[in-house]
């Protein structure tokens, strides 16, 4: 049993530590393209290991947390907040609907990213940095320039991701709770 939560901690750690260094090296090596409103996160394809194991929701709100917060220095602290929610709702979505499957592929699990990023960031960003009052409408372009983005990453890297982790059986040698 202790041996089970020692690897529940490890894997949780060692998840969290994948998405934050991914995000803050892409960030480094390309400017803009992990935090804007339309941007492409290579790092939120992990969120795929929802799919496998529990470890992977606080694992990757966590390492969520660690990379925003180099948002906190470009003036926007509130992401760390609301994208840190919206990847714990994704995730916990996800483990969720692991089961729910057309053919092989869980489709719906897939897309939950892009629903919580494209409602919890699009309102962020509506809400706090664009001037003036609230749109709906320009709430609406928002988040599906967020969703967008999001959809993008789970449909081609989550994608090749989860084929690779399932085709090589690697969710049962890696990922397993029971060992």
């Amino acid at each position: 049993m202790k041996n089970s939560k020692t690897k529940q901690i490890a894997m949780t750690a060692i998840i969290a530590a994948m998405y934050a260094a991914l995000t803050l090296a892409q960030g480094a090596l390309f400017p803009g393209t992990t935090s804007a409103a339309i941007q492409f996160r290579v790092s939120e394809a992990l969120n795929i290991l929802a799919l496998f194991t529990p470890a992977a929701i606080p694992g990757l709100t966590i390492g969520c947390i660690l990379a925003n917060l180099q948002s906190i220095g470009q003036g926007l602290p509130l992401d760390m907040i609301f994208g840190s929610l919206a990847t714990l709702g994704a995730t916990a979505s996800m483990h969720y609907l692991k089961n729910v499957k057309i053919k092989t592929y869980p489709l719906i699990a897939m897309l939950m990213p892009a629903l919580f990023n494209g409602l919890i960031v699009g309102w962020e960003i509506e809400a706090f940095f664009v001037d003036g009052p609230f749109h709906f409408g320009s709430f609406c372009i928002i988040g599906s320039q967020v969703a967008l983005g999001e959809l993008g990453v789970m449909l081609v890297l989550g994608t090749a991701l989860y084929y690779v982790i399932t085709k090589r059986k690697l969710d049962k040698i890696i990922l397993s709770q029971d060992k």
